[in-house]
């Protein structure tokens, strides 16, 4: 479905970033938040922004959880219709990164008023409103402001069963790691700002950022999944760093087995590399061991900003070519195998 037209603005031109690549650089944001409190005064805060995780979860009971959490940004894509569904997928998916499910979801919104038809504006919201509809969940609400640049997002409210939460921070040594998705969003979305993206290429970059995550709520049933993430716009090397830090373990991820859009090499061979990627490696890269004759587009892959990616998953070894088979015939055919968790100082290593 194409919403815009040729008389219309292109959102990505009103916006200086955009998708998850908009995200703050990890060190930033370990700067903003030094002075915050280390730990929760509130026994029933199970987690909060110790660890970095994708969303606080509060224990009503023995049984049962709240998980709330919030994400927005500026488009990536032109067509709104297309930009209220990616928003939307990627605010859903930090709840089932957690481990539950989704019950309702709130509207953020800030558009230039002066700049944006109201029309599109509606495709906007009828984009979030359809993958809502599809996860089952209500827009029971909201807010809007009038802002320079074109903002939408979701906080999302779900719930989980306490026995079934899955942080960030539970890999342990001897697990491996699986990737639910392939990578290079913020390649593909790079290309296409500058007019460089293949029609073709544009649907798999369309397909990938509004598929659900809806099975880390099932993987989150396995006893023997022990962490989760999903990797968004810090990309594979930082997301995978997190863990690393709040496992206290180290990672070691293979670059090789990891599975790729299908223009995502030719792309950053040509240099289509977003601003997030330099930021990110910027941030993180010290604590990072990359080969030697790593050549700079593979790198830039692994630090790509994902828009709406995949889960990262530390299973235990012996089961995980089973959770794997699941979580392919769940309907995610790029899941992959691609590295292990080690005893070691916290600190990621790449295999290529």
């Amino acid at each position: 479905m194409d919403s815009s037209s040729a008389t219309s603005p292109r959102l990505t031109a009103l916006a200086h970033g955009g998708g998850c690549g908009c995200k703050l650089a990890p060190s930033v944001l370990q700067q903003l938040l030094a002075d915050q409190p280390a730990g929760s005064p509130f026994s029933r805060l199970i987690v909060g922004t110790e660890t970095g995780d994708d969303a606080a979860v509060w224990q009503l009971d023995d049984e049962t959880c709240v998980i709330a959490t919030t994400d927005f940004f500026m488009p990536m894509v032109d067509d709104p219709f297309h930009f209220g569904r990616i928003a939307a997928t990627n605010a859903i998916s930090d709840v089932y990164a957690m481990g539950g499910k989704p019950i309702m979801a709130l509207a953020i919104l800030g558009m230039p008023i002066d700049k944006i038809p109201a029309e599109m504006v509606r495709e906007i919201l009828k984009g979030g409103s359809a993958i809502c509809a599809e996860a089952g969940i209500p827009v029971a609400g909201g807010h809007s402001i009038d802002s320079p640049e074109p903002i939408y997002g979701l906080a999302v409210i779900g719930t989980g069963s306490t026995a079934n939460i899955r942080r960030n921070s539970g890999a342990r040594a001897g697990d491996v790691l699986i990737l639910t998705k392939a990578l290079g969003v913020g390649i593909y979305s790079a290309a296409f700002k500058k007019g460089a993206l293949p029609v073709d290429a544009y649907a798999e970059l369309i397909q990938s950022t509004t598929l659900l995550n809806r099975v880390g709520a099932e993987l989150a049933k396995h006893p023997h999944v022990h962490a989760v993430t999903d990797v968004t716009g810090f990309g594979i090397l930082g997301h995978a760093l997190e863990m690393a830090r709040g496992s206290n373990r180290r990672i070691a991820i293979d670059a090789d087995a990891i599975a790729l859009f299908a223009r995502c090499r030719e792309l950053a061979e040509q240099g289509f590399v977003t601003g997030a990627s330099h930021r990110n490696w910027a941030s993180y890269g010290t604590a990072v061991v990359l080969p030697d004759d790593l050549p700079a587009w593979r790198r830039h892959i692994l630090t790509d900003p994902q828009t709406s990616g995949g889960l990262l998953v530390s299973c235990r070894a012996a089961q995980a070519d089973a959770l794997l088979e699941e979580i392919v015939a769940a309907g995610y055919p790029a899941a992959r195998i691609i590295g292990a968790v080690e005893d070691g100082e916290p600190g990621l290593r790449v295999i290529a």
